[in-house]
């Protein structure tokens, strides 16, 4: 199991600069994925200093040099396609091959839906999100590719440079569990990070999840599974036995969540380094 952090877009802890400080000190503390929030308006308010996070992206891959990166995830119904694979092309060669595309159907506390009339209902968002996939996936291949869907057409075009990660760039749904939806979309691409609605997720769902995923795909093969956790508690040895039954639950991330707070106190928590279960 792998382990990463989650940082918020909003705050000092978000602004792009300060953002790139925390993704080098966590690789040199031994993390190896940092995983940003995307949101217009962060949910915490309209007081909430947002930051844009595919920006930030671009800071993390140039002061990093091997942790893996992304958004966690990406509302893909309120970006063009195009435009987001144009971005990913970018930061997969800025990055040397570490960037991942994690994309979602997004939800109604994003100002960036509620307040700029993008869609809301959740059908028609989430075919969005699947016609956004095809599209991205399509321009990633580096070949003549064209689309005709419900929402989308596009004549035919070439991305070029191709990716430098093969057969592409990784692409990893979000959503919550237990719902078919995401888990059905997650089972199509390379990876599903979870979270429940209700109750903290244990190693019983994360089998349940695991054993749907292989009926869903054949097999678990190149596949990844990233549950968030909340920071960790003082109590070191309790923590590192939850990373031990997830890991053997099946999760290939772990991914602990860093407070929206002050850049001083953040830069702390990263530098503890990951709870190591070997």
């Amino acid at each position: 199991m792998k382990f990463a952090i989650a940082i918020s877009n909003a705050g000092e802890t978000g602004h792009p600069r300060q953002m790139a400080e925390l993704a080098h000190i966590a690789e040199e503390s031994g993390w190896e994925g940092i995983f940003l929030e995307d949101y217009i308006i962060h949910w915490s308010g309209p007081e909430s200093e947002t930051y844009d996070p595919w920006i930030c992206l671009a800071t993390i891959a140039m002061r990093t040099e091997h942790i893996r990166f992304g958004n966690m995830v990406t509302p893909l119904p309120r970006r063009r396609p195009w435009k987001v694979a144009r971005e990913l092309l970018s930061l997969d060669h800025l990055s040397n091959g570490r960037v991942v595309l994690g994309a979602g159907s997004g939800h109604n506390v994003d100002p960036g839906f509620n307040n700029t009339g993008e869609v809301i209902d959740p059908k028609r968002r989430a075919r969005r999100l699947d016609e956004g996939l095809e599209i991205i996936n399509g321009l990633l291949s580096g070949e003549p590719f064209s689309y005709t869907g419900e929402v989308y057409r596009i004549e035919e075009m070439v991305f070029h440079p191709r990716p430098i990660q093969q057969p592409r760039i990784p692409i990893w749904i979000g959503g919550a569990w237990p719902k078919k939806g995401p888990l059905k979309r997650a089972a199509r691409w390379d990876g599903y990070f979870t979270f429940k609605e209700e109750g903290a997720m244990t190693p019983e769902d994360v089998v349940a999840i695991c054993r749907a995923s292989t009926e869903l795909r054949g097999t678990l093969q190149g596949f990844d599974l990233g549950i968030g956790g909340s920071s960790r508690t003082d109590d070191i040895q309790r923590d590192r036995e939850k990373m031990q039954a997830f890991a053997a639950a099946g999760v290939t991330w772990w991914n602990e969540f860093m407070p929206q707070g002050r850049f001083d106190e953040v830069r702390k928590l990263i530098a503890r380094g990951p709870i190591l279960i070997g």
